[in-house]
């Protein structure tokens, strides 16, 4: 879905969250060098999402260079009706997270940049848990490495040469 230059089509609306601000530090001989770390997540609520780090000596700045990298780095994800096709789990650094499907109607039941993302992919209903870490970053990390873990039910089926059903029998259009 992206063009000869390697960018995202600017037909696309996205939704844009900003998951973390830090001031940080560096320090040199002549005192501290003062920058802003931003951490962002782009999404456009249809199955795709991205995530990207900013660092500039002004906020907006961070904050544009977050939002470019991350929409450079988006991910399509499978979509089984509100929720995702099966259960996944991955890990990253000390951060692990746990991701579920859950019946319609349930909602985004999860914490942290782990919600934030979800809702972003345009996930309505599933159950998540963070385990290990508390770093909003690390966290977001995992989620993204479980997400790309996701199967899609028909490219699955396909390979098989088997019906969706057949295979996935939760995945029919509710």
């Amino acid at each position: 879905m992206r063009d000869s230059n390697n960018q995202m089509p600017e037909d696309i609306q996205t939704f844009e969250e900003i998951l973390s601000i830090r001031r940080v530090t560096k320090v040199v001989t002549g005192g501290k060098n003062l920058r802003f770390s931003v951490f962002v997540a782009v999404g456009d609520k249809n199955g795709r999402i991205g995530i990207g780090k900013g660092k500039a000596r002004e906020v907006p700045l961070a904050i544009s260079k977050a939002i470019e990298r991350a929409r450079k780095n988006m991910i399509r994800i499978p979509i089984i009706g509100t929720t995702i096709p099966h259960a996944v789990e991955a890990k990253f650094g000390a951060a692990k997270v746990l991701i579920k499907p859950a019946a319609e109607g349930t909602g985004v039941i999860a914490g942290s940049s782990v919600r934030k993302i979800l809702e972003l992919a345009g996930v309505k209903d599933v159950l998540a848990k963070i385990l290990g870490s508390r770093n909003p970053i690390s966290n977001a990390y995992a989620t993204m490495e479980a997400l790309k873990m996701l199967l899609d039910p028909y490219k699955y089926a396909n390979e098989r040469g088997k019906e969706v059903e057949e295979v996935w029998p939760k995945s029919r259009k509710r």
